[in-house]
């Protein structure tokens, strides 16, 4: 009797560990988070605090979970091959960004390098389009889905999670543009 309660046991789990796995299979190879928001400053103003790195301090959702987040930064202050390295604590983790391609009041295109707490690396455009003195802006974040994010993607939603910090990101780039 026992016997066969373990064995109807196991080939539970077994079903169950093979259904999981047939369903992370499935889950899409890339993942993409955009969102997007109306400016209330000119291109050229929202532009220059985007490809700007030490300016993203100002309005970064996530310089706000960490103050005292160290950044390190190398190359130009702006434009292609500007480097901001950043070390903080659990919610911020540790990494890199480069600015890869800069087009003036169109699109900055980086780099995102993470070290800890998960190694990955991803792209991020911002696109700009002006709209007399607003500007529509769109921020995406896109990479390999890879093992790991997809099981992660089981129990967080990275959409909402990336989401919601990039609409307060947003939030805070239309205060700083205003005001620069």
């Amino acid at each position: 009797m026992i016997t066969k309660v373990l064995i109807a046991a196991l080939v539970l789990t077994v079903a169950l560990a093979i259904g999981l796995g047939i369903y992370v299979a499935t889950r899409p190879a890339e993942f993409r988070v955009t969102r997007s928001a109306t400016i209330n400053a000119p291109a050229d103003a929202v532009f220059a605090q985007v490809n700007n790195l030490p300016s993203w301090e100002a309005w970064s959702p996530w310089a706000k979970l960490d103050p005292n987040m160290k950044n390190t930064y190398t190359g130009p202050a702006s434009g292609v091959g500007a480097t901001q390295a950043w070390v903080g604590n659990a919610q911020v983790g540790e990494g890199r960004m480069t600015i890869l391609e800069s087009r003036p009041n169109e699109l900055v295109r980086i780099k995102l390098e993470f070290f800890k707490p998960f190694a990955g690396t991803n792209t991020v455009d911002f696109t700009f389009v002006p709209r007399g003195e607003q500007t529509e802006v769109a921020w995406t974040m896109y990479g390999p889905n890879t093992l790991m994010s997809k099981i992660m993607g089981l129990f967080m939603d990275m959409d909402k999670m990336c989401g919601t910090a990039f609409e307060q990101g947003l939030q805070s780039l239309d205060k700083v543009a205003q005001t620069h």
